[in-house]
């Protein structure tokens, strides 16, 4: 009997570093299951009220969004780049370009419709906690996409005409219908929700669960 493939659902945010941890230990989790596993982004905004150009330091935005004293989101940056260390990730929170994501994510959803989704996701995560790239402006954006292999010029062609907004609109509809409150949130075959970048451990076994109900019900 050949074994059916579990489709991972997830919401996520380029702006989110929990969400390119999580991607990383999901794709661990993900490695050590015996099975096929089909994994799909949707676009999340966490502060859709961010302007393109913010003025100022990651420090400076989460001190004014989240009111906590600079000093304290300083320690939580220091800690959050110890944790992305701890899976291969190089943040740079001084090098940060705060943006709104709203454009990056209609270019994920063009990538999505060639086949490059997750291709141009771990681009665009790494050009921004690590290398510093400004993620609202268009002619970046192409830039990014064209390094994966997309075409420039039509990644500029669709920004302009908004060809995926509805697409964005509708991911982050979705979310508000499940309840999302917060990302990265994985829906494994459509009905088993996990929040949070969890141990590559926990992934795993979730998948085996699901495998097995999956079997069970054939059987």
């Amino acid at each position: 009997m050949s074994r059916s493939t579990i489709t991972v659902d997830v919401w996520s945010d380029i702006a989110c570093p929990w969400c390119y941890i999580g991607k990383r230990k999901f794709e661990e989790g993900a490695g050590a299951f015996d099975g096929d596993v089909e994994v799909r982004y949707h676009s999340y905004e966490l502060a859709p009220d961010t302007p393109v150009d913010f003025d100022g330091s990651e420090i400076d935005f989460l001190a004014t969004h989240k009111g906590m004293p600079a000093e304290q989101v300083r320690q939580m940056l220091d800690r959050m780049t110890v944790t992305a260390a701890e899976v291969g990730l190089a943040y740079d929170f001084d090098a940060l370009r705060h943006t709104n994501t709203l454009r990056a994510h209609q270019v994920l959803h063009y990538a999505k419709a060639r086949g490059k989704q997750l291709e141009l996701l771990e681009r665009l995560f790494r050009a921004h906690f690590e290398q510093g790239r400004h993620l609202g402006r268009d002619d970046e954006l192409a830039d990014l996409a064209s390094d994966v292999g997309l075409d420039r010029a039509d990644v500029l062609r669709s920004l302009v005409s908004g060809e995926y907004a509805g697409d964005v609109e509708a991911d982050i509809a979705q979310a508000r219908e499940l309840g999302i409150s917060g990302v990265p949130f994985f829906v494994f075959n459509g009905k088993y929700g996990v929040s949070g970048a969890q141990s590559p451990q926990t992934f795993a076994q979730v998948l085996t669960q699901v495998a097995a109900e999956d079997v069970a019900r054939v059987e």
